[in-house]
């Protein structure tokens, strides 16, 4: 059974909502992810490390993103088996302002310390 207080049909909507959302943003950010030119003639030293620093911040930022997909798929798996909001840890349920706040998290308060 899922967490009493959660409306499971509007929380689903929710992540696949968030799901939709990242793919999106990760389709706009592959530019930025692309091999920086290397070229010293059409860019200059300090631009290209711009360029670099740039290329790995969008690759930290797809990182987290596909993380975060990850947790999405779990939350909607525990959706369907009927065990979302209890906490993986004790088994107790999660606080609901936790879950609204936050809908992939895997742990009660007590046991995420």
């Amino acid at each position: 059974m899922n967490h009493p207080d959660v409306d499971v049909e509007a929380m689903k909507a929710r992540l696949i909502t968030l799901r939709e959302t990242l793919i999106d943003e990760s389709a706009g950010s592959a530019g930025a992810r692309d091999t920086v030119t290397l070229d010293q003639t059409s860019v200059g030293r300090l631009s290209r490390m711009d360029a670099l620093q740039g290329q790995a911040m969008a690759k930290a930022e797809e990182q987290r993103r596909q993380q975060n997909l990850t947790r999405i798929a779990g939350s909607l798996q525990r959706l369907e088996q009927g065990v979302f909001g209890e906490c993986i840890k004790c088994g107790e349920w999660i606080n609901i302002k936790r879950l609204e706040s936050d809908p992939l998290v895997l742990k009660c308060i007590g046991c995420a310390e």
